[in-house]
């Protein structure tokens, strides 16, 4: 049984939280893209970030921020990642900053800040200073969905969630929301995601809980294989709640960390859903392997193989394409033990039997939206999942377009 439940409100459900989404100018579009998140009070932070080692200013100067343990606003720009931009991005990137602050009367280091969209394409200051402008005078108690909004690029929705549980006796909330659809793969990087909590708790136990979340979450997704320069997911907690402070894990972290572990969860699926082009969302489930780490290694294999995704959006189950995949992840096999289901219908069974199945079963295998993938090493006890999604001609469409 769960110990929370979803209510309205996004990233400013829990207390003493104001977001705004505006029009800022970046986007060719004329669509919202610059976003502010905003606590009333200084707010423990933690925050996870892209490994890319071609990672932009935003990302640099965010996790400097965020080891500090503290800090009171979130700003984004979508539109323009200023990624590769030399010494011109970083110092521009450090004014987005140092204008946040100066409006919001803080300091420098109480500001993380997120960018996302083009690389290698300066910023237009004089937007993105108007931006922040009108994000600081639009903040507001009801400005979450505009947040979540302001924050997409190539997503065809926001996504949103927000949850309320008791620690002790006191009402906890969070609220989360999250980018991306397409260069979208574990390891962090995947995408863009802000969390907002009232929860009083430890700067060590947050740090702590943001990173058992993603794992179970956001490093479990993939779209196309690709990972960005800009992704990040950090998280405010300011206390307001008022509950005991989480100092220790007890039994009130660990709801917490169930309830996180949820709305992590959530959004990321979320983000495979709204994979670019993507029509299915596919769960690859990888069974009896010797280790996590194998298991995951063959999921995520299977979830990044083209010809398996392709297979899947024309409906084919062709689980040679499967087993394919499965014999170049490296890790430690015996063909004759395993087995291969799609939707529960078994298609390779172990001694390298081919089960056989009439036309009619065949052909509405992969007919619904939902598709699991589950492969059984028969070697251990160990199983992981990875989401994605399947490979359509939009994606293809989409990503030739996408810089014009």
């Amino acid at each position: 049984m769960k110990n929370f439940k979803g209510i309205k409100g996004g990233i400013t459900a829990p207390k003493g939280f104001l977001a705004s989404g505006v029009v800022g100018g970046i986007k060719k579009s004329g669509n919202k893209d610059v976003a502010l998140i905003y606590s009333k009070n200084l707010a423990q932070v933690a925050g996870v970030f892209t490994t890319n080692q071609c990672a932009a200013s935003s990302v640099i100067l965010s996790k400097d921020n965020c080891k500090g343990g503290s800090a009171q606003a979130i700003i984004v720009n979508s539109g323009n990642a200023n990624a590769c931009t030399g010494d011109r991005g970083y110092q521009d990137s450090k004014a987005m900053i140092g204008q946040v602050a100066e409006s919001l009367d803080l300091e420098d280091n109480q500001v993380v800040l997120s960018s996302t969209g083009i690389i290698g394409e300066f910023l237009e200051m004089e937007k993105i200073k108007a931006g922040i402008d009108k994000a600081v005078t639009s903040l507001s108690s009801q400005g979450g969905r505009d947040a979540a909004e302001a924050i997409m690029t190539t997503d065809t929705y926001a996504k949103e969630l927000a949850l309320e549980i008791m620690i002790g006796n006191k009402v906890v909330k969070l609220g989360g929301i999250a980018k991306g659809s397409g260069m979208i793969e574990p390891n962090m990087a995947t995408m863009l995601g802000f969390i907002t909590t009232d929860i009083a708790i430890s700067s060590e136990l947050l740090k702590e809980a943001l990173k058992t979340a993603v794992n179970k979450s956001f490093n479990k997704i993939t779209v196309d294989g690709d990972q960005s320069t800009n992704d990040m997911v950090s998280i405010l907690a300011n206390g307001q709640a008022e509950n005991n402070q989480i100092s220790e894990k007890n039994e009130q972290y660990y709801k917490f960390v169930e309830a996180l572990n949820y709305l992590c969860t959530y959004l990321a699926q979320q983000i495979v859903r709204d994979g670019e082009g993507a029509t299915k969302f596919v769960e690859v489930e990888v069974k009896g392997a010797l280790s996590s780490e194998d298991a995951e290694k063959a999921a995520k294999k299977i979830a990044n193989s083209n010809l398996v995704k392709t297979a899947i959006f024309g409906e084919d189950p062709n689980w040679g394409r499967i087993i394919a995949a499965v014999g170049a992840c490296g890790v430690e096999l015996d063909l004759s033990k395993i087995e291969i289901k799609i939707n529960d219908l078994l298609l390779l069974a172990k001694n390298q039997e081919v089960i056989k199945h009439s036309a009619k079963e065949k052909s509405k295998l992969l007919k619904e939206k939902d598709i699991k993938v589950e492969v059984d090493l028969n070697l251990g006890s160990v199983s992981e999942v990875v989401w994605t999604c399947d490979l359509s001609y939009k994606y293809v469409e989409i990503n030739g377009e996408y810089h014009t």
